[in-house]
């Protein structure tokens, strides 16, 4: 291509970037946005408009990235910011394999280590990892489905209902902590280009708006037997994406799985949800929370291809969300009302930070168990978890379970259980070394 050719390109490429970065911020002072108020209620409509705002930063993002690529600016780039740009871009590292140590402390320990000691650390993951992720299922709950500020039966209070705030809260904190970690302890060189985060962070975040909004629609129950079965679309995805193949005993408890989970919701819609749309809704917002969980869990599994470790992906993924949703919340004007929401009610503003410590809390227990115990180990406590989570919303908010829907919990964490065993079986027999683990984020 001529150079004149070439300047008309990029000198392209940078005027739409611009537009796209300034175009949204511009309001007319008139303009009165109180006539949407009805249509905001609608979460179809909150969900195209928040992927309408997290377009005004990765389309610019998008279209800088590939005008940096069109001018070989990796041969010809020079300045300050040079080696900044050329990692974001390009990487500094090519593919190098899975990285051989784990985010926390191998289990390097002397063969003397007493069996009392392994067992009270064991106790102490098991401990964290319960307290962290049932305080945060309580508290999700109660921020998404409880209303704040009645002083009476008479008086209904107001309910938080921006699912996008709380979705930006837990990624801020999360990115402290993996900020603070990567400065205090070493890590392997980075080698992976940072843009790519941005794929596993877009459909995190939609994956965790997802979660918050399907409790105004159905049960905390419902919803973690949902997340339970994200084993079956997360074989499908793995299939479609990273081309996995599967052993039939996987094949067989997706397929208990899914059996139990129609079990309990179809006792529960009778019993709970008269609704047709409501129960509808429901589903609909759980099968996107099931599909963008997927496609972030093999996404991230790609990524570990580069040499990283774990708190490397928590702080990339939770880098761009935090963007992401400061960048839609500034759009829709919505950060200031749910800051002025927090001033209201500071029972909410407690619960909020609350659900955001769980969750980097939470996250960090995962990468010392998975470090010292292995994967089978935190899927057991972590499955217990589930199991005791569904217990504790049903005793705290008196959600009805019949005996067909008891059944169905009964056989989705009997299905999970022969899942672990079935995998440990096959790892032990196979003698390979356990892969990078997934970061779960909620």
């Amino acid at each position: 291509m001529p150079p004149f050719r070439q300047s008309r390109v990029r000198s392209r490429y940078l005027l739409l970037v611009i537009l796209l970065f300034f175009i949204p911020t511009v309001r007319s002072a008139d303009e009165e946005p109180s006539h949407l108020n009805n249509w905001h209620d609608i979460w179809l409509v909150r969900f195209i408009i928040n992927i309408l705002g997290y377009a005004t930063i990765i389309v610019p993002g998008y279209l800088l990235i590939k005008y940096l690529k069109s001018s070989n600016y990796l041969e010809t780039g020079r300045g300050f910011c040079y080696p900044v740009i050329k990692s974001c871009v390009f990487g500094s590292e090519s593919k190098s394999g899975l990285l051989d140590e784990p985010l926390a402390a191998p289990r390097n320990e002397p063969e003397s280590t007493s069996s009392t000691k392994q067992a009270l650390k064991l106790f102490f993951c098991a401990a964290g990892l319960q307290v962290s992720y049932l305080t945060w299922g309580v508290l999700q709950e109660r921020v998404m489905t409880r209303s704040y500020g009645a002083t009476g039966e008479e008086e209904e209070g107001e309910r938080f209902t921006d699912s996008q705030f709380l979705v930006f809260m837990n990624r801020i904190l999360a990115l402290t902590v993996a900020g603070l970690w990567c400065a205090l302890f070493k890590q392997p060189r980075h080698g992976a280009p940072m843009y790519k985060y941005s794929f596993a962070s877009l459909s995190n975040i939609l994956s965790s708006w997802c979660q918050y909004e399907a409790l105004k629609f159905i049960s905390f129950p419902t919803q973690v037997l949902a997340k339970a079965s994200k084993v079956i679309p997360v074989m499908l995805m793995g299939k479609i994406v990273s081309r996995k193949s599967y052993e039939y005993w996987e094949y067989f408890t997706a397929m208990l799985i899914s059996i139990g989970v129609s079990m309990f919701l179809l006792s529960s819609t009778t019993n709970k949800h008269p609704s047709t749309v409501t129960t509808f809704s429901g589903v609909v917002i759980l099968g996107g929370y099931i599909m963008f969980d997927s496609f972030t869990s093999n996404w991230q599994d790609n990524l570990f291809k580069y040499k990283m470790s774990s708190v490397q992906m928590m702080f990339g993924v939770n880098l761009f969300s935090c963007l992401l949703t400061v960048g839609s919340l500034l759009e829709q004007g919505a950060f200031f009302e749910s800051l002025a929401f927090m001033t209201r009610h500071s029972e909410f503003a407690i619960h909020a930070v609350l659900l955001s410590v769980c969750s980097a809390c939470g996250q960090l227990f995962i990468f010392y168990t998975i470090g010292q115990f292995g994967a089978a180990v935190f899927t057991i406590i972590m499955t217990l978890r589930q199991a005791i989570a569904i217990l504790l919303s049903c005793f705290l908010y008196g959600h009805p379970v019949t005996v067909v829907g008891g059944l169905g919990v009964a056989i989705v964490f009997l299905a999970l259980f022969l899942r672990v065993y079935a995998r440990s079986r096959t790892k032990r027999s196979k003698k390979v070394a356990p892969s990078q683990p997934t970061v779960e984020k909620v």
